[in-house]
Parts: structure tokens; sequence; C-alpha cells
């Protein structure tokens, strides 16, 4: 069960959505898994870093701070679940495998946040074009840094190119390096919807 998000952040009932990125970048950067490589404590970073995402997207999902002029506030809480709600359907039709109804959706968002490249960037990748897929990604990272999501995603991705790059250089045969770039799309592919809670690749 998911503690108060609040107290997982480390911060006060009714911040500010600025006072909940900030606490969550801080964390984020805290509990990275770069800081504790060769590290006893890795396991139990890694379960701290679990719990803040959990607890962060659970604030960012149920937003109603409070302060300022209530009509307002209600207005942007409205608009923002709304998106996230657009969003989230988003993935679930990733997730389904109706690549083409996702992307007909974020082609129809009007906002292009870190959210709508890192989406883009997913459906991108199902469709096996990778260059493009790399720069949505890197521009969902480039707009949100804190979010471990993204990263990770966008790492899994660049690490997995560099692999089998490195296995296909020098080979000098156009066949074998289509079937290479193949794989990669196929594994990249596979990891990134693992990290949106599906699987492409079953025997992964």
């Amino acid at each position: 069960m998911l503690r108060n998000p609040y107290e997982v952040l480390g911060i006060k009932e009714g911040a500010s959505e600025e006072e909940i990125k900030k606490a969550y970048r801080e964390l984020v950067k805290k509990y990275h898994p770069d800081q504790y490589r060769d590290n006893p404590l890795a396991k139990l970073a890694e379960e701290k870093l679990r719990e803040i995402n959990e607890a962060y997207d659970y604030l960012m999902k149920n937003k109603s701070w409070s302060g300022g002029n209530s009509s307002s506030n209600n207005s942007q809480g409205y608009n923002s679940q709304s998106n996230d709600s657009y969003f989230n359907q988003v993935r679930i039709n990733i997730n389904n495998g109706n690549i083409r109804t996702a992307e007909e959706m974020l082609n129809h968002s009007g906002k292009r946040t870190a959210e709508w490249f890192y989406l883009k960037g997913v459906v991108y990748l199902r469709k096996g074009w990778y260059n493009e897929a790399i720069n949505h990604m890197q521009t969902a990272v480039n707009m949100d840094p804190g979010n471990y999501e993204y990263r990770n995603t966008l790492n899994s991705m660049i690490n997995s190119n560099n692999a089998y790059r490195g296995q296909a250089a020098g080979r000098g045969y156009s066949r074998e390096q289509d079937f290479c770039n193949l794989c990669q799309c196929l594994i990249c592919t596979d990891c990134c919807c693992e990290c949106m809670g599906s699987d492409f690749l079953t025997c992964c």
C-alpha cells in the first residue's frame, strides 16, 4: 500500500505543484542508481526510488493544490487531470498494440509536453523508426530531466543501440547489418514496453 505521498516526498500536504516537482527532482538525484554503483545499499535505493516515483505519479494524477483563487485552481486541476487521462488512454492503446490509434490521438493533442514527446517516441519505436524515436525520447528527457521513466527508457535504447552497432562493426555485410538493426529495434521496443508495464517479446 502506498504511503502518504507527501510524506514520501518530504513535503507538507497541500504543497504547490512547483514544490512537488522540486522535491521530486532532488530525491531522484539523491537515490538515482548512478549514485549507488557497487554500493551494498543499491537495492534499498532502488526500492526508495520506486516509492518516490509512485508518490510523484499519484500526486500529479490527482492534482488538488490549494491556495490562490479557488475557481482558477479548480480549472487548472481539471485541465491537468484531463490531460493525464488522455495520455493514459494513449498508453493503453500502445500496450494493446493499437499503434495507429495512439499516434492519431497524439497528433490531435494540442499540448506538446514531455509526456507527449515520450509517448510519440514509443510510437515511433514500435513502428521501427529508431532515429525519430530516440530524438523524441531525448526531447522528453530535456523537458523533464528528473523523470526516471523517460531517462531509463532513453538509456536502454542508447545502450542497446551501441551494443548492436559494436557487434555489427567491421563485418561489412549489409544483410547482416539489417538483421542487427531489426534485432536492435525489437529489443529496444521490448525495453520500452516493459517500462510502461507491458511486454513486446514474451521470451525476454
